[in-house]
């Protein structure tokens, strides 16, 4: 086990150098294009693919780091460039830890490296999770999964909204219920490989955020796919479920995590990171801002009402940031999350975003409030933390449970 530090060694410097310098010099000059055209920047996905950024690799890399910090360090620097282009480079990751938490070696192999294509070619992938009406209420999912044994085929109805990547991505990872009477414990997750008929964009939304990534509905009618698509195979599923109806019939609880909510787990922490990176680049916008702006013939930070701001800034972007840690740490280390961290990472850091890209804007007073000045557009996009991968009040939830041992509604 790797022992927890607080500061990152020398390789991972140059990573975090060799990420930052991208999003400087090419994510921001980007940033306020994209947003206006709520787009996805494809030109700026294939630069990070040149040069390695938007790889498989490269991920794997930062997700096997012994110390846990590979993951949330990248994220920060990428959303430190901008969440919105930020988002659409690595949407894909959440397919991608997806299929890792879910699939068999070989639907690993098979499938994530299809999500990624090349640097000439490249490709997303979508995580389709949410419904219409089966938001963070899993439980009440309508996608429907029915197997056709004789012809070895999954068989996948319904429609899934807030798709990051959904309808324009090369692979989908779907969710979807295989038990209805089992409620979220009889969920799976199921790959719908490339140009499968029956897969369908619906409709592709208009954000108040991170408007350079897409996000859309996903339409699934009579989608075939083969038996080898359901992830973690049917032999496994089949077992699962069959311990699930045992506890149900002996009015015990299901310990075993349904598909979603393994992914979403796993990628809380990281979600945590790109908030920290958000903030952070609030924070420092209104930091110059405030050393170089005058007012009354000196600086506004001489005041102490900027200036108490600012230091309660980044005293909550450090403590947001050391969450983060901790729980990326304990996941990558394989210590259970007793005090339920992953949420309180995801929590802190997604609300200290919230706040500090406010005080941000306050700050700058009427230039903060226009597109002239970046920190409007973070505000705009800090909005999302609180949102997705888990509401803030989901977050709050989980803790109480965990610490509780309570089924606190």
């Amino acid at each position: 086990m790797a022992e927890f530090i607080m500061e990152l060694n020398d390789e991972q410097k140059e990573v975090r150098d060799w990420i930052h310098g991208f999003a400087a010099d090419v994510m921001r000059p980007a940033a306020a294009e994209w947003d206006e055209r709520e787009e996805t920047p494809w030109p700026v996905i294939q630069e990070a693919a040149k040069i390695g950024i938007y790889s498989l690799d490269f991920y794997a890399q930062q997700y096997f780091d012994p110390t846990g910090l590979g993951i949330p360090m990248a994220m920060e620097e990428l959303f430190w460039g901008d969440a919105g282009i930020a988002l659409s480079i690595v949407g894909t990751g959440l397919a991608a830890v997806g299929v890792l938490a879910n699939g068999t070696e070989e639907q690993i192999g098979t499938w994530i490296p299809q999500m990624y294509g090349t640097p000439d070619d490249v490709k997303v992938a979508a995580f389709c999770s949410s419904e219409p009406d089966a938001g963070s209420d899993v439980a009440s999912m309508r996608t429907r999964a029915v197997y056709d044994e004789a012809a070895d085929e999954w068989v996948l109805n319904g429609t899934k909204t807030w798709a990051t990547n959904g309808g324009i991505a090369n692979v989908h990872v779907v969710v979807a219920v295989v038990d209805a009477e089992l409620g979220s414990k009889g969920h799976a997750s199921f790959i719908v490989p490339p140009n499968t008929p029956g897969l369908s964009q619906g409709q592709k939304f208009q954000k108040h955020g991170i408007r350079a990534s897409h996000t859309a509905e996903v339409v699934l009618e009579d989608v075939r796919i083969p038996g080898s698509c359901l992830l973690g195979g049917k032999q496994k599923l089949d077992e699962r479920l069959a311990r699930a109806r045992e506890r149900a019939k002996a009015g015990g609880g299901e310990r075993v995590k349904n598909a979603a909510m393994a992914t979403f787990e796993a990628s809380r922490p990281a979600v945590g990171a790109m908030a920290v990176g958000t903030a952070r680049a609030a924070y420092e916008e209104a930091l110059e801002y405030a050393k170089t702006r005058e007012q009354f013939g000196r600086p506004i930070i001489d005041n102490q009402g900027v200036a108490f701001q600012l230091a309660d800034m980044r005293t909550s972007i450090d403590a947001a940031r050391l969450l983060v840690w901790r729980a990326s740490w304990m996941a990558v280390n394989g210590k259970p999350f007793t005090a339920a961290e992953g949420s309180q990472s995801k929590l802190f850091a997604s609300e200290t975003a919230k706040k500090v890209t406010a005080q941000a804007v306050q700050i700058l007073g009427g230039n903060g409030f226009t597109r002239e000045y970046p920190v409007e557009r973070m505000h705009r996009d800090a909005a999302i933390y609180t949102i997705f991968e888990g509401t803030s009040e989901i977050q709050r939830l989980v803790i109480a449970r965990t610490l509780s041992g309570m089924p606190i509604r």
